[in-house]
């Protein structure tokens, strides 16, 4: 397969879970807004500094409220990680891939391209219309992912969309747990009584855990969402789980078999995952989890790194096409 054709796909996966995971985030702080006793504007600057996009908001000159947390995270053009950026991104990369993804795929992803550009030229919208639209930004991308499940063979360009999104999804879930890191305590809102509950709640539910949180370990407990988050074998969006996929992906791609390495790419993120699967959550408190969570996002992004050293660097770039590795970062 071609460098470009493989960038191509792994970008076009890894935008559209990016996408799906920001629409996940402002939903459960809107939700946040009706539950919160003391007001919900104090959460927006957290979901800004957990995206890592603080510096690029900061150059507004904005005050991190609903509105313009919400406008800079969907639809503004010049930030690179907001909805309307990235399902532009991903759709770039499909178009420049046809032939290799199914009409499916395709339509689906341009559809949903055009009615995002439809809503952002709408502009403001109020609660309950915003609890609409994120819930049909998470609805699309689903489809998206099941149409592309149901369309592609399982050969090496289907393994290439696996790999970005699940590296993708295991980033931004580091991510949403590290969020209550940012939310300051001593702060009003945490003097209220069982206004922690609801945050850790919150964190949950932004990784569609909760539910399964609940089976696993009953009541809310930061240890076992930490646990659960991070180091579940058998959840789908853990961090653990994910580079598991990860890592079976990238060794189909490559025929090394597990266990041992050729590549950069297979050297750092199977140490990754062997890291994952012997560390335990009392571990990870007494390193103290956001500065846990700050090493394990830099492994991850050193992964990322030895993946376009590995498949992608020697691939001449596209004219007008961003530099989209650590953008985030």
């Amino acid at each position: 397969m071609l460098s470009r054709v493989a960038d191509s796909l792994y970008w076009m996966s890894r935008y559209v879970e990016r996408a799906e995971n920001v629409a996940r985030i402002i939903d459960v702080n809107l939700n946040l807004m009706l539950d919160n006793p003391v007001g919900g504007e104090q959460q927006w600057q957290p979901l800004i500094d957990t995206l890592a996009d603080h510096q690029a908001f900061s150059h507004r000159g904005a005050v991190a409220d609903s509105d313009n947390t919400i406008r800079f995270l969907s639809f503004d053009p010049e930030n690179g990680n907001s909805i309307l950026s990235c399902i532009g991104a991903a759709r770039e990369n499909a178009r420049s891939i046809r032939e290799i993804i199914s009409s499916e795929m395709w339509e689906q992803l341009n559809s949903f391209h055009l009615r995002l550009q439809d809503q952002a030229s709408q502009g403001s919208v109020g609660l309950e219309t915003s609890l609409a639209f994120y819930a049909e930004v998470k609805q699309a991308c689903h489809l998206f992912s099941g149409i592309t499940g149901a369309t592609m063979t399982r050969n090496e360009a289907w393994h290439f969309i696996e790999l970005g999104r699940l590296m993708e999804r295991a980033d931004k879930t580091s991510r949403i747990l590290d969020v209550k890191y940012y939310i300051p305590a001593g702060s009003a809102a945490e003097t209220v009584a069982g206004l922690d509950d609801i945050h850790w709640a919150a964190v949950l539910r932004s990784a569609s855990a909760f539910e399964m949180y609940r089976k696993r370990h009953g009541r809310i407990r930061p240890d076992g969402i930490i646990e659960f988050l991070l180091l579940d074998a058998d959840f789908p969006r853990s961090v653990r789980h994910c580079l598991d996929g990860a890592r079976a992906s990238l060794h189909h791609i490559t025929g090394t078999p597990l266990g041992s390495f050729r590549n950069t790419s297979e050297k750092l993120l199977g140490q990754l995952c062997s890291d994952l699967a012997f560390t335990q959550v009392d571990e990870i408190e007494d390193a103290g989890l956001h500065d846990y969570l700050d090493g394990l996002q830099t492994k991850i992004n050193l992964v990322g790194s030895g993946i376009y050293d590995t498949f992608f660097a020697f691939r001449t770039p596209t004219v007008g096409r961003r530099s989209r590795y650590n953008e985030a970062h």
